[in-house]
């Protein structure tokens, strides 16, 4: 019998980027297919592809050993291929009922939606791959991993027989991602093929029989999970040896350069306190939910505490203005790049300059020349790729997008950066990147507050570890105290 998906010889170009160059890849029926590469290697380009988002400049696509033609995720939905986007496509201010059958709703005359029947669909799709959820319940007061459950659900009402998964247990805890490995082995045991795209190797090692490893655009390898070893894959996603996963730079520690005094934001977090020395990074752990990124709006000014204050130095911070935080050196980096961090579709150059053009203009007009020069500047210091400065951001990978946000912020020469989960959904390639760059930061005498999910990359690079639960301080670890087991003991409250 013929894959259940052939993809042969696909090309295809952008503007400046040449994303695809003549690439192979099959699914069969019931596999769970691994797709791996780093950012900018093609991997959502080429599925884009087959789910009909972009139509390919070559290529050849078969469905069953039939040649087909995709030119619209429309026509997608009719072949039975849906996609699970790495930025969910939900209507947040409908119900799960309504998300499950959008488009599509079950109707007892036309022109009219039959309501019961959309609940019943619904709840048989949700309670199919796990999902306990209340058909009724708006999808914007759900949990992200909720929200990832009942897109899936939706592709399984239109009859998905492929199913694109697109990095997606990036902002999942491990208890939902536990939960969605669940549903996509559910879903391979029924014969529906699976691709799953992700940069999380562990995960390719429990859920994959097949990973395919694309770079710059062309295709390395498709291997047998059972016949590979992470090592091996990283090699051949960057094509050079990654000799140490979380680069530590040793620098001294100097005096206190962040206070935060009795800190509280109702609902969010309580009575919180710590310090932050000169060329120090400050590691936050805990479990989703558990305050991190309430705590460090709040630091930052974008949020409004109702007690507590912030020192810079032994200088107070007024609280609740970011406008305050940044003229005095403290600057955040947001966990959510695409929602709160980028200028969707202006150019990198807009990107990277929005934060000083105060600086840059002389009687309201932008000085171009000021403008372009810290602009190649901070491309050249970070290492961004893109064809040049007037590229459109939506055109750059997740690591080069991030990179991007970072820069605007260094141009506003911060003395304290509060990253907040800033490696979610880059490879290790552009990982290591970021981790060298906050290296050479602290080594500038900045201080540096991480907060990441990933529990290996705080302990490998934190001097020292807060680790939070129920919107409070539960422990505060050094670098020797903080293990696996101790951080974890802390973050649920033993």
């Amino acid at each position: 019998m013929p894959p259940l998906v052939q993809m042969q010889g696909i090309v295809k170009r952008f503007p400046g980027v040449q994303a695809l160059s003549g690439v192979d890849f099959s699914l069969e029926a019931g596999e769970i297919h691994a797709l791996l590469g780093e950012n900018g290697a093609g991997k959502s380009t080429l599925m884009k592809v087959l789910g009909g988002l972009y139509p390919p400049d070559a290529g050849t696509i078969l469905l069953d050993g039939e040649p087909v033609t995709i030119p619209t995720p429309a026509r997608a939905s009719e072949l039975g291929i849906a996609f699970i986007h790495q930025e969910l496509n939900l209507a947040r201010h409908l119900t799960a009922a309504e998300n499950v059958c959008l488009g599509r709703p079950p109707r007892r005359f036309p022109g009219l939606v039959d309501w019961r029947a959309m609940r019943e669909t619904a709840q048989k799709a949700l309670e199919r791959v796990g999902a306990h959820v209340d058909p009724d319940a708006l999808v914007g007061s759900l949990g992200v991993g909720n929200q990832q459950l009942v897109e899936i659900a939706r592709a399984l009402t239109m009859k998905a027989r492929v199913l694109i998964m697109d990095e997606p247990t990036a902002a999942l805890t491990e208890a939902e991602a536990a939960k969605l490995a669940e549903v996509a082995r559910s879903l391979a045991a029924e014969g529906v093929g699976v691709v799953y795209i992700t940069h999380r190797l562990e995960e390719i090692f429990r859920l994959c029989s097949r990973v395919t490893v694309l770079r710059d655009g062309s295709l390395v390898g498709t291997y047998s999970v059972a016949e590979v070893t992470p090592d091996f894959l990283i090699t051949r996603m960057v094509g050079r040896e990654l000799t140490e996963r979380f680069p530590k730079e040793q620098v001294p520690i100097g005096e206190p350069i962040l206070q935060v005094e009795g800190l509280t934001v109702p609902g969010k977090c309580q009575d919180v306190s710590f310090t932050l020395r000169r060329g120090e990074i400050l590691g936050v752990a805990g479990l989703m939910g558990a305050g991190r990124s309430e705590v460090m709006r709040a630091v930052a000014g974008i949020d409004r505490p109702s007690a507590g204050r912030v020192l810079l130095g032994d200088k107070p911070i007024p609280t609740g203005s970011a406008r305050a935080a940044i003229a005095n050196g403290i600057v955040m980096v947001p966990e959510d790049r695409r929602g709160q961090g980028l200028l969707t579709g202006r150019p990198v150059r807009e990107n990277l300059s929005v934060a000083v053009l105060r600086s840059l203009t002389n009687f309201g007009l932008i000085r171009g020349s000021a403008e372009r020069n810290l602009v190649d500047q901070l491309i050249d210091e970070l290492e961004v790729k893109t064809p040049h400065r007037e590229q459109s951001i939506n055109y750059l990978s997740g690591g080069n997008q991030q990179k991007v946000v970072l820069g605007r912020w260094l141009a506003t020469e911060p003395q304290v950066l509060i990253l907040d989960e800033p490696t979610r959904g880059i490879d290790v390639g552009a990982k290591a990147e970021i981790y060298r760059l906050m290296g050479r930061l602290v080594a500038q005498g900045k201080g540096i507050i991480l907060v990441s999910s990933d529990l290996p990359e705080v302990l490998g690079l934190a001097d020292r570890v807060l680790v939070m639960h129920q919107g409070r301080v539960a422990a505060e670890l050094s670098r020797e105290e903080a293990t696996q087991e101790q951080v974890m003991r802390a973050a649920t409250g033993r």
